[in-house]
């Protein structure tokens, strides 16, 4: 019995074993992720200067009323985005609306008596002239009845002579009447009566612009796309002119306002790039170029106006960049000095410091260290990071940058881009 079971032992244990052997293996692990890189150069440029400054709005203007009256409609509210030309507020405009159309209406009664005027004296002129050769005709009947007359005086009564003699005069007085007024028709009194009603006409049109300006001096319109920022009346409130009813701000650029010590307002000129920083957008980056600079220095600290223009984002939600905000602007401004750059693409923005990973090779693997750097100034598609944060030849992640991590096995592809 026992012997038995040792054998059945021994045959499960034969056939159970190869199973054993044969076991798979684990999933091979997956391969290291693809990157394209470039190296790190150092050239030399002017040192970068940071400013503080106030994002303020490109253009902003106080609306006021052309005319006087009671605020009927107020259409914004603060916040809301208006485009050029869009109303703002109504006065009231009962009267004024009345006088306007009772001058259209005028203006058209005035147009309808010209070409009235102008088409009938067409037909006149027609019948005129039917008339003048209606008369001639019978001029010249007249005329050969009398001459027949002459040749028989002989044979015909005294009386039957002098009515055909009378009756050729009254056939040239006809013709001579019709021919005046054919020549009153045309002539010079016709056309100055034209031209009288034709100034009427242009008198009345005059009335029609004047009251239409005064009509639409009784709204108050968006003088450029932008936002409203402030209310200064609403419906109900008397206005007088010139008093205030509403203030629009253009956000769609903006410029921040930054003051330049005077050892660096030198080196700057109209165009020169930089790089604004805002701290409310949690360090979000824009780019920016020297717009304005103010000649005149402030007195008491020795510091120069300069607006630096920036395009904002504009989305469902308003401007990103709003006015007021604090920004601090990066300008080359210093003294010459070797700096690295790199591509702009290798800049990793999100965290509180940008980062750049850097690719370092050893035992015939690549992976990446981060490494944070303060951004300088653009120059083309790359950008100066700090003197001592990365050294020339260092090996850069510009594509695949974002899913890196620390340590990071990576393959690294070469790219070049172009400077600058």
């Amino acid at each position: 019995m026992n012997r038995t079971i040792a054998i059945a032992f021994t045959l499960l244990f034969n056939m159970t074993s190869p199973l054993f052997a044969q076991a798979p293996k684990g999933p091979a692990a997956p391969p290291a992720p693809r990157v394209f890189v470039a190296t790190a150069r150092v050239e030399t440029l002017d040192e970068p200067k940071s400013f503080v400054g106030t994002v303020m709005p490109l253009r902003k203007s106080v609306v006021g009323s052309a005319a006087p009256g009671r605020v009927e409609e107020y259409l914004v509210n603060e916040g809301d985005f208006v485009k050029k030309g869009a109303p703002i507020a109504h006065l009231r405009r009962g009267i004024i609306g009345a006088e306007k159309r009772a001058a259209e209406a005028e203006l058209e009664v005035r147009k309808a008596a010209l070409a009235e005027m102008e088409n009938s004296l067409q037909d006149e002129i027609a019948q005129a002239k039917a008339q003048v050769a209606i008369a001639e005709a019978n001029r010249r009947f007249q005329h050969a009845k009398a001459e027949r007359a002459k040749q028989l005086a002989n044979a015909i009564t005294k009386e039957a002579l002098e009515e055909a003699l009378s009756l050729e005069q009254q056939a040239h007085a006809t013709e001579n009447n019709a021919t005046a007024v054919l020549r009153l028709l045309t002539g010079t009194s016709w056309e100055q009566k034209r031209e009288q009603w034709r100034a009427r006409v242009a008198v009345q049109q005059a009335e029609v612009e004047r009251i239409s300006e005064q009509f639409d001096r009784h709204t108050m319109f968006a003088p450029f796309d932008g936002w409203v920022t402030a209310e200064f009346t609403e419906v109900g409130q008397w206005l007088m002119q010139g008093d205030k009813a509403a203030e629009i701000a253009e956000l769609g650029s903006v410029d921040v306002e930054i003051a330049v010590l005077e050892d660096y307002v030198t080196k700057l000129t109209p165009g020169v790039m930089g790089n604004v920083e805002v701290h409310a957008l949690h360090g979000q980056r824009f780019v920016g170029k020297v717009a304005i600079i103010n000649p005149q220095a402030d007195a008491r600290a020795r510091t120069f106006p300069v607006k630096v223009r920036v395009e904002n984002v504009v989305d469902e939600r308003g401007p990103l960049l709003k006015a007021g905000m604090f920004a601090r602007v990066t300008l080359p401004v210093g003294d010459e000095k070797p700096l690295p750059l790199v591509p702009k693409d290798a800049i990793s923005i999100g965290g509180r410091t940008p980062v750049i990973y850097v690719v370092e090779t050893a035992g015939g693997k690549s992976t990446v260290r981060p490494v944070p750097v303060t951004l300088g100034v653009a120059q083309g598609q790359w950008v100066s990071v700090g003197a001592n944060e990365l050294n020339a030849g260092d090996i850069v992640v510009v594509e695949g940058n974002e899913r890196l991590r620390p340590g990071m096995e990576v393959r690294a592809e070469p790219i070049q881009i172009s400077f600058p």
